[in-house]
C-alpha cells in the first residue's frame, strides 16, 4: 500500500512541474483545499485569535511548495551567521515525520523519529539550542525560560498563524520553481502566489529567478558514518558510488556528487523523511554509499549493511543577502 501510494505521490508531482492539463478532480480538490486554508485562517484576521508574541525577534524560515526546496541548508546558514554576530539563536520546529507528540527538546543525540531528522541535523550541525512542538510557540517558549536564547529561527512554520514573526524567508527551488501555480493537490503550492507580497526576504536555491537572492548549495565535508572520520572530498572523484537521498529533491543531490566527479554507479531516490528501515533495505548488496546528512540523522553508527559516507552541504549566499537580513534585522531590535 506504501509504495502504492508513493508512486501515485510520484505521478502526482510530475504532473505539477508539466504542462499536462489539470484533472477536473484536482481542480475541484484544489478548491476545497482553498475553502479550507480561507477558513483556518478566518479566526486570526478576524482577531478572535491573537498570534503568541514573544520578547524576542522571530525569524520564520519557509516555503510555498511541497517538497524539498533548500530550507534546511538555509536555517544553518541563518544560525550560524546569528552565531557570528555573538547573538544566541535557538531553532524551533513541528518535527515533520516524527512519531511522538508534544514538546520535545532536542540533541546531537536524539532519536530522529521521536523529533524528526531535519531537528537533529540542525542540533547536531550547530550546537545551538533546537526544541520541537505543533506548537511552536511552547517550543520557543522552553528555550527562552533558560535564557538559552535571545532570538528564534523557525524551521518551517510559514502559515502557521500562532507564532507571530518579525521576519519571513521563503526558499524556491529554481529549477522547479512554483511548478503549474496551482494549490494543492492541483499544483504543488500550500498558499496562493500572493502570499510571497508579505514576504520580507525570497531566496532561489540553485541560482537567480523570480526576483530573489540566488543560494547555491556547496559541499561542505565528507565523513565516514561508522566513525566519523572526515574524508578529503577529493576522494569522491572517479569513485564508483552508490548515491542515496530521501529528500524532497533528490535530483539535486545526485547531480552534485557528478559534479565533484563521483561515478554514480546507482541512484536511489527516496520519499523526502524516509525512515531508517527504508533506508536500511535500500543499501542492501551495495557497495560504497554516499548519503545526506538528512539521512544519515536517521541511522545508528552500529548500521554495518554498506559502507556509508555522508556528505554535508553548505549554503552560499550574496553579500547583498545577508546586508538586507541585517538591516532587517536591526530594526526589528531597534524598534523591540
Amino acid at each position: 500500500m506504501a509504495r502504492l501510494t508513493e508512486r501515485w505521490s510520484q505521478a502526482l508531482q510530475a504532473g505539477w512541474y508539466s504542462d499536462q492539463p489539470i484533472p477536473a478532480g484536482l481542480r475541484a480538490a484544489a478548491r476545497l483545499y482553498s475553502g479550507l486554508r480561507w477558513l483556518n485562517a478566518w479566526p486570526w484576521r478576524l482577531g478572535w485569535r491573537v498570534p503568541a508574541a514573544l520578547k524576542v525577534p522571530v525569524l520564520v524560515v519557509g516555503n510555498l511548495t511541497v517538497g524539498g526546496t533548500g530550507k534546511t541548508p538555509l536555517v544553518l546558514a541563518i544560525v550560524e551567521h546569528l552565531l557570528a554576530q555573538g547573538m544566541r539563536p535557538g531553532v524551533v520546529s513541528r518535527g515533520y515525520g516524527r512519531r511522538s507528540r508534544g514538546l520535545r527538546r532536542v540533541s546531537a543525540e536524539s532519536n530522529a523519529t521521536e523529533v524528526g531528522d531535519e531537528p537533529v541535523l540542525i542540533a547536531r550541525r550547530t550546537g545551538v539550542p533546537v526544541a520541537v512542538a505543533e506548537r511552536r510557540v511552547e517550543a520557543a517558549r522552553l528555550l527562552l525560560a533558560k535564557g538559552e536564547a535571545n532570538v528564534i529561527v523557525a524551521d518551517d512554520g510559514l502559515e502557521h498563524h500562532a507564532l507571530a514573526r518579525n521576519m519571513e524567508i521563503v526558499v524556491v527551488d529554481a529549477q522547479r520553481g512554483f511548478g503549474n501555480g496551482q494549490l494543492l493537490p492541483a499544483g504543488p503550492l500550500r498558499a496562493p502566489l500572493q502570499r510571497l507580497d508579505g514576504v520580507d526576504l525570497l531566496v532561489s536555491n540553485g541560482g537567480s529567478g523570480h526576483g530573489a537572492y540566488a543560494m547555491r548549495l556547496q559541499p561542505d565535508r565528507l565523513k565516514r558514518f561508522r566513525d566519523g572520520v572526515e574524508i578529503n572530498l577529493g576522494w569522491l572523484r572517479g569513485r564508483s558510488v552508490t548515491a542515496i537521498a530521501g529528500i524532497g529533491n533528490p535530483a539535486r543531490f545526485f547531480n552534485l556528487l557528478e559534479g565533484m566527479g563521483a561515478q554514480l554507479e546507482a541512484t536511489i531516490a527516496l520519499p523526502d523523511h524516509a525512515d531508517a528501515e527504508r533506508l536500511r533495505a535500500s543499501m542492501l548488496d551495495c557497495g560504497p554509499v554516499i548519503m545526506t546528512e538528512k539521512d544519515a540523522a536517521k541511522l545508528t553508527p552500529s548500521v554495518e549493511e554498506a559502507e556509508i559516507y555522508v556528505l554535508a552541504v553548505q549554503a552560499q549566499l550574496p553579500t547583498e543577502f545577508w546586508q538586507a537580513f541585517d538591516e532587517i534585522l536591526k530594526r526589528i531590535t531597534e524598534d523591540g
